[in-house]
């Protein structure tokens, strides 16, 4: 173990590894920064890179420009409200208040350093607890994922706000959209218009980037004013205020952690549900409600926590038992069988080195944060400056760009544009966007899940209490859904 450490940081330190690292990070940060375009994409325009390096530099550049694209996804949020990735969507409404306020260093150096905290503790207990998580992560059947999907839902409508009534009709929409396509069970096109291009269902990507980009480009393209500045700095330096975020959001940042890197290592969740979840968790236990949605740290701090850890957790069953987390690690994965080493139980034993060299990785790329952090925060302003008649048509030809890319398909543009209209709606009838995007995104699973459970145990239902797990996570989310319910009757009551 000592001799394959030892070995692992020689490799991790030698110049080429050193220089894709950051090379790597580089080419995440403006990936994530540019609006449309997520980690996943960044992972997939490395791969044929990857081709001319080591398996440790290649393994080294995806891991550091995945790390800081959903870091750097934060930037147009924040500065534009327009998220750079889904999982910067969960926060991005207090992150722009605040850039309103004068606090774009405040907020941009705060998801830089909680994005630090949380990957350095997700790599923490990637490194202790990996055999354990991949073990309990791979005892889940469809019962479970199901009532995990359940749960997931749930958080949208809790991160909706106060309006119950309003969250449900956003979630029932995104539900709405998640089922176009063809029938899990008997393979029957539902909604798709009599076209053979909504067969697969609607592409996330170019319904993201109409939901949230599009509104916004709209209202840039009608502006009449001239380049925008940042709003003078509040008082106070950001890195005191980073520090007293610290240390009085300690606990929501290792609980977000911890969260993000549990969901992390379950198979399908990813960095951009653990986002959601832990943003929906933190505001339900929050002793400051009054404070959410109007530019407040404390979800930046856990959801920037758990979509960094959840990174690393997404390496548990990936590198354990080659089951891959994500997208990214299904990426990872392939890349690492060209370079000929197998993932999987034995892989400790066969290709030691590569999995502390993982692990050292891991640490660096979420030490660059801080470096990229701060460039960040001098390219806020400049941003801003640009003039909206600028700024507009290049975001739109971004889009566009990105919504098209996704399949190489014009179906993309019509996504984009058909739920981007769909969103100026809603924000003119002030429903909230948030619960129709992880609605699109749980849905499938939901359904999926759902249906796999029911046809094994032919139609029985309490057989979704059945296993201990699935018991639990059933149980846990239905007090949810009665304690909303009753939490809504007694305000009417009121």
């Amino acid at each position: 173990m000592f001799q394959d450490f030892l070995s692992a940081a020689a490799l991790v330190t030698s110049p080429d590894t050193l220089l894709s690292i950051v090379i790597a990070s580089f080419f995440g940060f403006v990936v994530g920064a540019l609006p449309g375009l997520t980690a996943t994409m960044a992972v997939a325009l490395l791969i044929p890179i990857t081709f001319l390096l080591s398996p440790i530099a290649a393994i080294a550049s995806i891991v550091s420009a995945a790390a800081m694209s959903i870091f750097a996804g934060d930037i147009p949020g924040a500065l534009l409200r327009i998220p750079g990735t889904p999982a910067s969507a969960a926060y991005m409404e207090d992150a722009h208040a605040l850039v309103l306020k004068g606090e774009a260093g405040y907020v941009i150096g705060a998801s830089a350093v909680f994005g630090l905290v949380g990957g350095t503790i997700g790599t923490i207990i990637l490194v202790a607890a990996s055999p354990l998580l991949a073990d309990f992560a791979l005892s889940f059947s469809s019962f479970e994922f199901f009532w995990l999907g359940c749960l997931g839902l749930s958080c949208a409508v809790l991160v909706a706000g106060d309006d119950l009534l309003k969250g449900i009709a956003a979630l029932m929409i995104g539900l709405l959209i998640a089922s176009v396509g063809m029938d899990y069970t008997t393979g029957y096109p539902r909604f798709t218009f009599g076209t053979w291009v909504l067969l697969e269902g609607i592409s996330f990507i170019p319904a993201l980037i109409g939901m949230f980009a599009l509104p916004e480009i709209l209202r840039l393209l009608s502006s009449k004013s001239g380049p925008r500045t940042l709003p003078d700095a509040a008082p106070g330096s950001a890195p005191s205020k980073i520090s007293k975020a610290g240390r009085r959001y300690w606990w929501t940042s290792l609980r977000s952690a911890v969260m993000g890197t549990g969901l992390g290592s379950l198979p399908g969740a990813g960095a951009d549900i653990a986002a959601w979840i832990a943003v929906a968790v933190t505001r339900r236990s929050t002793k400051e409600p009054q404070l959410w949605g109007k530019g407040h740290i404390e979800p930046i701090v856990a959801g920037g926590s758990a979509n960094n850890a959840a990174l690393a957790g997404a390496w548990i069953p990936a590198l354990v038992f080659a089951i891959p987390g994500d997208t990214i690690t299904a990426i990872a994965i392939g890349v690492l069988y060209l370079k000929g080493v197998n993932p999987g139980p034995m892989v400790f034993i066969e290709s030691g080195q590569m999995v502390y060299a993982v692990f050292l990785v891991f640490f660096l790329a979420n030490l660059l944060l801080l470096p990229f952090g701060w460039l960040g925060i001098r390219l806020a302003g400049l941003v801003l400056r640009v003039p909206p008649s600028v700024i507009a048509p290049t975001l739109l030809i971004l889009a566009c760009l990105g919504a098209f890319a996704i399949d190489n398909d014009v179906t993309g543009l019509l996504v984009m544009l058909c739920l981007g209209v769909l969103a100026t709606i809603m924000n003119a009838s002030d429903l909230p966007l948030a619960p129709v995007v992880l609605g699109i995104v749980m849905g499938q699973i939901v359904e999926e899940n759902l249906m796999q459970s029911l046809i094994s145990t032919q139609g029985d239902l309490l057989a979704f209490f059945d296993r201990p797990g699935s018991a639990i996570l059933g149980i846990l989310t239905l007090l949810i859904w009665s304690g909303a319910l009753i939490k809504a009757v007694l305000r009417l009551r009121g």
